[in-house]
């Protein structure tokens, strides 16, 4: 029985897809680490718990939407069969877990150090606060990727234990991807959108103007990364994965047209953890080669 719910569970939070923002947050550590200088005492610990923090937000994230959007997934052909409107998961068993990934977090953020821990529950704040853009503003999707773009600027506090204005062009480029590929996705619910009173970028401009926005989006991402080289002196591996992301960006909007959105699965899920799995390992490559010399 446990087991089974905790593969339902991990389904319901889409587990699988935490190596979407992982890699930029790990990007920002590592980012903080070149400037203070290798080796760091204690580096792996802390890398170690900025994973669990990483993981734990955005699954305590995942619950609260699920939680708070049951009613509309049941009335969605397209979401009906999500584990709590199919009652797989009940919805006390899944309070429970979040509280209990809030908790950890909280738990990750004290051992990362004070600052970390008095910005714990205002991080928990931004992640929650998004589940409920979607009754009132399009632009819910930039809050989407704002609540993923703080993840680069909260490792480097972890790090460094103070904010450098620099790494915020990491958390615009996380900010613009993520609305990014979240209006490509949202493209499939533009219908229901509308009967059920929803927001969405799709439903206000409709399908083509909304992939032509989404190209904006990405076009803004890659100017982020661009701003980011330049401002900490990055080498060309580092220009090598922009490019390489870029490619992978084009790729994906050739996968989606106004008229053909059968193709949103692949350019959402598995493009997507291409480019950030991409840009970790050239950038990282960047960082290593740098320092070796």
């Amino acid at each position: 029985m446990f087991w089974e719910r905790l593969r339902l569970t991990l389904g319901m939070i889409k587990f699988e897809h935490s190596v979407f923002a992982l890699p930029f947050a790990l990007t920002g550590a590592l980012l903080a680490w070149r400037t203070q200088g290798f080796p760091q005492q204690g580096a792996l610990e802390k890398l170690f718990w900025i994973v669990v923090a990483m993981v734990t937000a955005r699954s305590a994230a995942m619950a609260f939407n699920r939680l708070l959007d049951a009613e509309i997934d049941a009335a969605n052909p397209r979401t009906k069969s999500r584990e709590i409107p199919a009652g797989k998961l009940s919805k006390r068993f899944t309070w429970g877990f979040l509280f209990a990934m809030s908790f950890a977090f909280v738990f990750a953020a004290g051992a990362l150090g004070k600052l970390c821990f008095y910005l714990a529950l205002p991080a928990l704040m931004i992640v929650f606060f998004y589940s409920f853009t979607k009754r009132f503003t399009s632009f819910s999707h930039l809050v989407l990727g704002f609540a993923l773009g703080v993840a680069p600027a909260a490792a480097w506090i972890a790090v460094t234990g103070s904010l450098d204005p620099r790494i915020l062009w990491l958390t615009a480029a996380v900010t613009f991807w993520t609305a990014g590929f979240d209006v490509i996705y949202a493209c499939q619910d533009v219908e229901f959108d509308r009967s059920a009173g929803l927001y969405s970028l799709p439903k206000r401009f409709g399908v083509a103007g909304a992939l032509m926005l989404s190209r904006g989006l990405h076009v803004a991402m890659l100017v982020c990364l661009a701003l980011l080289i330049q401002s900490f002196g990055l080498g060309l591996l580092a220009w090598a994965g922009m490019a390489a992301v870029a490619g992978l960006l084009i790729y994906e909007h050739s996968l989606v047209k106004p008229h053909d959105l059968s193709k949103v699965n692949a350019a959402f899920f598995t493009v997507n953890g291409y480019v950030s799995v991409l840009f970790f390992a050239f950038w990282a490559a960047d960082v290593y080669w740098n320092t070796k010399l």
